[in-house]
């Protein structure tokens, strides 16, 4: 997948920002009918684990989910429906993803072979364009930002951050993978 332009993203975003409430709800009901799965991971379980935290952070952490589906719907056309991927490339692709932000965890405690591998794994596959640098960035600063607004969010930065770098590398996963099937 190739990274989008800082124009292309700019495109996306505001076609993001300018979808009316009736029409967002769609965009969602079509999500959660072509990928369940995904939806329920993005739009259940991550924000638990956020509000864990902070519930103001999980509540921002779905509405960029949500700009983040737009995104990519925007830039690289529908969302691939889950019975074109196969049922199992959430979790494969998840496992994988989870298992490579594990090795960049110093304080985990990992064999340093293993976690050398891994780190390289990790960076080659951001190298070959899966990354949505600019997207991810964007993203960092509005949690940035929202966090800033109120001293008790600051504890959920890290964790928001983490998850929705995970939500954007697993859209480019999907992408990847309807293209290649």
């Amino acid at each position: 997948m190739r990274e989008l332009t800082t124009h292309e993203l700019y495109q996306a975003l505001e076609y993001a920002k300018s979808i009316d409430e009736t029409a967002g709800r769609k965009i969602l009901q079509q999500f959660q009918l072509d990928q369940s799965a995904f939806a329920q991971t993005i739009f259940g379980v991550f924000p638990t684990v956020i509000a864990r935290q902070n519930q103001d952070m999980a509540n921002l952490f779905m509405d960029l989910c949500f700009d983040v589906i737009c995104v990519f719907e925007k830039a690289f056309g529908p969302l691939p429906s889950q019975n074109t991927l196969g049922f199992d490339w959430l979790e494969k692709s998840a496992v994988l993803l989870d298992t490579e932000l594990q090795a960049l965890m110093t304080d985990r405690p990992m064999e340093p072979k293993i976690r050398d591998k891994l780190q390289d794994r990790f960076l080659e596959r951001i190298m070959d364009g899966n990354s949505q640098t600019g997207l991810v960035n964007f993203m960092n600063a509005a949690i940035d930002d929202f966090a800033s607004e109120n001293p008790i969010r600051v504890k959920a930065t890290r964790i928001t951050q983490t998850l929705i770098f995970t939500v954007i590398q697993l859209f480019g996963v999907m992408y990847d993978h309807a293209t290649a099937h």
